[in-house]
């Protein structure tokens, strides 16, 4: 800053002058640096507020911030794991579903807990650009679905459920079984598991798996109880493995007497999954008629996958209640992707489950009828089978559409077996076949018979037993004649239909007034 001195020339400084104007000159440049600094504060304040926070008055709800590492947790509970498949489905709570999201540099992850473990966040990226990484989150299948487990003997169980298909198919799984007994003191007994595949690959998303633990002696040799646990492992590596608990036998439960003859039943009937729209009409006429054929010491059990509804449940009641009848929901098998309603799992859990309750177990469906020629007697026919594990019946497919046209019959009053009386006569091809088996000489078993048995097979018998096949009677809801044709003059004559030759046969028809007497003496009178 320049200054005009007195008398219009220059001031002349003294020599110690120049202190005072260095202390001039820095209070000239004080509230300069006071104002830089309160600005540089307000901007270090103003970037250090939470950027959610400032926009949070423009932006929806709906629009969540991407956060940078947050993680979101979510908790699975198992209520009870021996209720399966009621109470086997897991239930997965987030805890914030606005912060479930990804950003470009960092990932968030949900991790499912089932025993104190968490899914690993995304890997960092590598130094290497061209390294890649693989990141799993949830997964496409269960490594085993149990569905039931039952003592197969002594010293045998059988734990059966569903499994990944490509796991099974391609990978390496393995099980391992432990007997814990209640004993105070005794050790825990372990097994390696074999394991059975039994649905002959027809298996979807999930494969049918029976899990067989044989154990050197009996475990519960005691009775004092335990419990069964098994190992389900994800590769032949031994680390990683699901443990849970298949079985708790109580105390004093086990007898020797369970797995010895003579059996509850003579005869039991394993019913495949009923599902869709089933006619009441002909599940009352099949039950009916076989309850008559087996006897009364026989046993039918069902598989309610969706198929029973009001209508066909008040039909089966009158033959439960009178100790006829089991009726197993098993809707919730729909969560898993299997064949046909999970058939193969149905027919084997019902195998195991009824191992030792009777001397022959039969496996076929609500639309075939098993017939014995020549009037012959059940008990006299497996009789003369007792020596074969197991045995296949022939087919003899009915038409389920073509009736005689005879204006004197009623023919709404008449049952559906009654009145379906053509028979297909194509001959030299091979028709399905089903069986009945030995149950308790089976380790495993199919929808057309089992290829997991001890003992011999066969398939000549078509002389003493065969079964008629009224294919999709059982979905057709109002009256099945819809094609009236003229009654043949013989057997030999050939009703063409649909570009198949048809023969009349009336085996079937003429037992229907018998089988009307058995259901009236046996529940009552009864009406739908």
């Amino acid at each position: 800053m320049r200054k005009d001195g007195v008398g219009g020339g220059p001031q002349q400084t003294p020599a110690h002058s120049p202190p005072m104007s260095f202390f001039s000159s820095w209070l000239d440049l004080k509230p300069f640096i006071a104002t830089l600094v309160v600005v540089t504060l307000l901007m270090a304040i103003y970037q250090l507020q939470p950027y959610e926070s400032l926009l949070s008055s423009s932006r929806s709800s709906s629009c969540p911030i991407l956060p940078n590492n947050n993680t979101t947790a979510a908790t699975t509970t198992i209520a009870n794991p021996m209720k399966l498949p009621n109470n086997n489905i897991t239930t997965t709570t987030i805890a914030n579903p606005m912060k479930l999201s990804t950003s470009i540099n960092n990932t968030t992850t949900t991790s499912t807990t089932t025993s104190s473990k968490t899914l690993p966040q995304a890997a960092a990226r590598p130094a290497d650009p061209n390294k890649r990484t693989f990141t799993p989150y949830g997964s496409a299948a269960a490594l085993f679905v149990q569905m039931g487990a039952y003592r197969g003997g002594p010293r045998t169980f059988a734990v059966v459920g569903l499994a990944s298909k490509p796991t099974h198919v391609y990978g390496k799984p393995w099980f391992k079984c432990e007997y814990q007994p209640n004993s105070p003191g005794a050790p825990p007994v372990r097994a390696k598991a074999y394991k059975i595949l039994p649905d002959w690959g027809y298996g979807r998303v999930y494969t049918v798996v029976v899990v067989n633990c044989t154990f050197p002696s009996n475990p519960n040799a005691d009775n004092a109880g335990g419990r069964l646990l098994l190992y389900a492992y994800y590769s032949p590596n031994p680390r990683r493995f699901e443990k849970f608990l298949a079985l708790e036998e109580s105390p004093g439960s086990y007898s020797d007497s369970h797995f010895l003859p003579p059996f509850q039943y003579d005869y039991l009937y394993c019913g495949s999954s009923l599902y869709g729209s089933l006619s009441p009409h002909r599940i009352r006429e099949w039950i009916a008629y076989h309850a008559r054929l087996f006897g009364p010491r026989s046993h039918f059990v069902f598989h309610d996958a969706g198929g029973v509804g009001p209508d066909v449940r008040a039909v089966l009641e009158p033959w439960v209640r009178a100790g006829r009848a089991t009726i197993q929901d098993i809707r919730d098998q729909d969560a898993y992707d299997g064949y046909y309603y999970n058939q193969f799992l149905v027919v084997n859990d019902c195998l195991h489950r009824y191992r030792h309750s009777a001397n022959w177990t039969f496996y076929f469906d609500v639309d075939e009828y098993i017939f014995l020629p020549e009037g012959n007697s059940l008990r006299s026919v497996l009789g003369g089978l007792e020596k074969y594990t197991q045995f296949t019946i022939e087919q003899n497919p009915m038409s389920s559409k073509l009736c005689v046209d005879d204006g004197t019959k009623n023919y709404s009053s008449e049952w559906g077996f009654e009145k379906l009386v053509f028979r297909n006569s194509i001959t030299g091809i091979r028709r399905d076949r089903k069986y009945a088996i030995q149950a308790r000489n089976a380790y495993a078993t199919g929808v057309h018979m089992s290829e997991n048995v001890v003992g011999p097979t066969t398939h000549k018998t078509e002389s003493v037993i065969r079964y008629y096949h009224y294919h999709n009677s059982i979905n057709v809801a109002g009256e099945p004649c819809r094609v009236f044709v003229p009654r043949p003059d013989g057997p030999a004559n050939v009703t063409w239909f649909e570009k198949a030759p048809y023969v009349y046969d009336d085996s079937m028809k003429r037992v229907a007034d018998d089988v009307k007497k058995f259901e009236e003496q046996t529940i009552g009178p009864f009406r739908l």
